[in-house]
């Protein structure tokens, strides 16, 4: 037996024997996906593709970033500001159920708002799927398929999937360009003419097949925008490229007859910020159309890696035997240890998954990123701005994806007109704002109930976000370019707190800790009231950034004097209760549901810097103690920002527990607002259902244990489990000030590491428990 045949036998064995013959780096299954949640995620920052294997039928569920039903609305209700002056007397008269009552009424957006969660039909809108790709195969035989395999290679950004039919190897790989903005889908079989199928195009709402005069298969149609149900228009097109055989373009499909090798091209566009969407696409088509599959593959895979191949990272040896990814996750459960590929695999994911979902010029990813598959997607996929889209980016700068954060910035630039608007007419106030959500259109006003829809942090944690990137990459330009935004959201609070009686501190009135809720001493629950603490924490960071921008800039002396006074006044960042936790509200009042998913109260830990162990010791405890009344349950991502506050707190072994639990599979898709969040086959983080940043959190919490850089210096292993300890390297991850971190680590102690920068510099460094200044190297 020669070589090839050695080989070739091995790869029929392997899997059967339940070892994987692919790269560590791979998500990996022995079976077609049976449903949406195990597909494989594939995208280029415009289009998405997700692929589900099948044999006799295959389904692709197309995306495309920007489709969005709905339209521009002025949902602003420029009364509303006349009744805060009562629903702030209500409230110091601790009427608060009142005061909620009376925003109801007066204070909230006009309209539908965001059809609570189900907008696709009112001016709100949702992101939406763009519609399903399915190829139905002719095998000529009725023999079931063996040696089935497929994979999601991360490190190409490639997924194929492979198995044999009467002596017939088909194979079929797909990936979404980052050469020429295209989707490629290249079929394949061993023998000559063996490929038969057709190709249909569908979405379930507002669309229309047809075949081109261009030999393509064209779906267009419109969303409804709310109103004349005249919105957004789209266009998905293919054409087929074969070696032999025929492709027919007749009866809305194509039909492939007796083809060896047939290339798929997929191009899409919107008219959002597109006039011309439906020449745009097809200058791509048949750009790509001009090139070699092989030269398209290489290109996109140089282009792609250039962001991916930034940092690697190693656990330690994992156990030879690799199971299928289904398989490996339930296996992790129950013995983590012995696999510490999996973590890196996860981590990885989370870089791919947002190198994928997101690019310059673009949309930040929304809640599902860029994999919806549904016209009504959960809470229309849109853009919370009281954790949600602030998560999908928490990672990125640690991972050596910086620029990844700027489409959102660009999306809170865009929103701020709308936010001046907002601002006047609820608060008359000077600045912008925005309350709970937010969409492609810009809507910044408070949402349809008091109970969440009031709260004002928004506004001020999206600065946080676009502050962070300054903080890494030290960039004077983007600072002052994004420092309007930070003035206008900073001079909205310093115009509209007001002076609580009781302690004399300046709060924010009415507001909300996000959707959760209190009990009022006489036992009725509300949601609203004054100065929760996260708002405190937010104001109190944005007033300190805004201070420093100005003095970096040269500018607004007077305005950085009057934030300076009022920081003096703003209540301190951690209040502890007398049964010794963070207190929650302005008031020690008792939970409605103490295992809350939101722990808002903690913001001034992560992602803020302003409690750290270094600088506010006397608050650890009452920390620990908060996090365990909440309880390491929840959905995907309140289990993911658990995970980042305890590695924060630098228990790395307490973090390791909550990414263990994240790592549970689950199977469920119906909307949970409780525990039980986990990942579906493919990866994908579930809510349940799925929401992608319990992925993006939980590459930040990974990030979070091996790197550390918020409290003044650049700690190495801060928050390190014991499962890795052994041994371990990782490259390329990102500091503060920007630096570039490269180490190794064996039996919990850092043996090598180098500290990189454009130009040496000194720089404080925790290393084994030892701070130290040293130079750091130039790149």
């Amino acid at each position: 037996m020669n070589i090839k045949q050695i080989k070739a036998l091995l790869f029929i064995l392997l899997p059967l024997l339940g070892y994987s013959q692919s790269n560590p780096l791979e998500l990996w299954y022995t079976k077609p996906a049976a449903q949406w949640e195990e597909t494989l995620p594939l995208g280029n920052g415009r289009l998405g593709l997700m692929p589900d294997g099948g044999i006799a039928t295959e389904k692709l569920v197309l995306n495309e970033i920007t489709l969005w039903s709905g339209s521009p609305q002025d949902a602003n209700n420029y009364k509303a500001y006349s009744f805060l002056p009562q629903i702030r007397e209500l409230l110091l008269a601790n009427k608060n159920k009142e005061a909620q009552k009376l925003i109801d009424e007066n204070f909230i957006c006009k309209g539908a708002g965001s059809g609570s969660g189900n907008g696709a039909d009112v001016p709100f809108g949702a992101y939406q799927v763009l519609g399903d790709m399915t190829l139905n195969f002719d095998y000529k035989t009725k023999s079931k398929a063996q040696n089935y395999t497929r994979n999601l290679d991360l490190q190409t950004a490639v997924a194929a999937t492979q198995f044999t039919i009467d002596g017939v190897t088909y194979k079929r790989e797909y990936f979404t360009g980052f050469g020429d903005d295209a989707s490629f889908i290249r079929l394949t079989s061993s023998k000559k003419g063996k490929l038969n199928f057709t190709v249909q195009l569908r979405r379930p709402e507002r669309f229309k097949t047809e075949n081109g005069t261009d030999n393509s298969l064209v779906m267009t149609g419109q969303l409804n925008n709310g109103t004349d149900g005249k919105g957004m228009k789209y266009e998905v097109k293919v054409k087929a490229q074969t070696t032999d055989g025929n492709a027919v373009y007749a009866n809305s499909a194509i039909e492939i007859k007796n083809a060896t090798e047939v290339v798929l091209l997929i191009s899409a566009g919107t008219d959002y910020k597109d006039k011309n969407f439906e020449s745009s696409v097809d200058k791509i088509l048949e750009a790509a159309m001009q090139k070699k599959y092989q030269d398209q593959k290489k290109k996109h895979i140089e282009n792609y890696q250039k962001l991916f191949n930034r940092v690697t990272l190693n656990l330690g040896k994992p156990a030879q035997k690799t199971l299928p990814t289904n398989e490996r996750l339930d296996a992790f459960i129950k013995q983590s240890d012995s696999d510490t590929a999996l973590p890196v695999l996860f981590y990885q994911y989370g870089r791919y998954l947002s190198i994928s979902s997101t690019r310059l010029g673009l949309l930040p990813p929304n809640l599902q990123g860029l994999w919806a598959k549904d016209v009504q997607t959960p809470w229309n996929s849109d853009y919370h701005l009281d954790v949600n889209v602030q998560m999908n980016h928490w990672a990125l700068e640690t991972a050596n994806l910086s620029e990844l954060i700027l489409p959102l910035k660009d999306l809170t630039k865009a929103i701020v007109p709308n936010g001046e608007k907002t601002a006047k007419a609820y608060y008359n106030a000077d600045g912008w704002v925005a309350h709970v959500i937010t969409n492609v259109w810009g809507f910044t006003e408070p949402g349809e109930s008091a109970s969440w829809g009031i709260t004002k942090s928004g506004s001020g944690w999206l600065c946080n976000n676009l502050w962070s990137h300054y903080l890494y990459t030290n960039d004077q330009a983007y600072l002052a370019e994004i420092y309007p935004v930070l003035k206008g959201a900073a001079q909205f609070y310093k115009s509209m707190l007001v002076k609580d009686p009781e302690t004399g501190w300046l709060v924010t009135s009415p507001s909300v800790s996000p959707e959760n809720s209190f009990l009022l001493p006489n036992g009725d629950a509300s949601h609203v009231c004054m100065g929760p603490t996260i708002d405190n924490q937010i104001i109190r960071e944005l007033f300190n950034n805004v201070i420093i921008a100005s003095k970096k800039l040269g500018l607004d002396n007077d305005l950085s004097a009057e934030l300076e006074k009022q920081l003096k006044l703003l209540p301190p960042p951690g209040v502890v209760s007398p049964d010794g936790r963070i207190m929650e509200w302005l008031k020690d009042y008792k939970e409605e549901d103490p295992q809350h998913r939101h722990i808002s109260h903690l913001y001034g830990l992560y992602p803020g810097s302003l409690i750290t162990p270094e600088n506010k010791p006397e608050l650890v405890d009452a920390i620990k103690k908060t996090l365990e009344v909440r309880g390491d349950d929840g959905t995907s991502w309140s289990i993911a920002y658990k995970m980042l506050f305890w590695a924060r707190l630098k228990d790395g072994n307490r973090a390791y527990k909550l990414f263990k639990t994240i790592l549970r599979q689950t199977h469920d898709t119906n909307i949970n607002y409780g525990p039980g969040g986990g990942v579906y086959a493919n990866l994908l983080s579930a809510g349940p259902p799925f929401q992608i940043d319990g992925n993006f959190g939980a590459t930040a919490g990974i990030g979070e244990m091996l790197i550390q850089s918020h409290a003044g210096f650049i700690e190495l292993l801060p928050a390190m489990p014991d499962a890795w300890l052994k041994e371990g390297e990782v490259k390329g991850l990102k500091a503060e000030g920007n630096f570039t971190i490269n180490m190794k680590w064996k039996n919990g102690k850092v043996i090598q590491y180098e500290i990189l920068s454009p130009s040496s510099e000194k720089v404080k460094i925790k290393v084994n428990g030892e701070l130290k200044e040293i130079t750091s190297s130039k790149l």
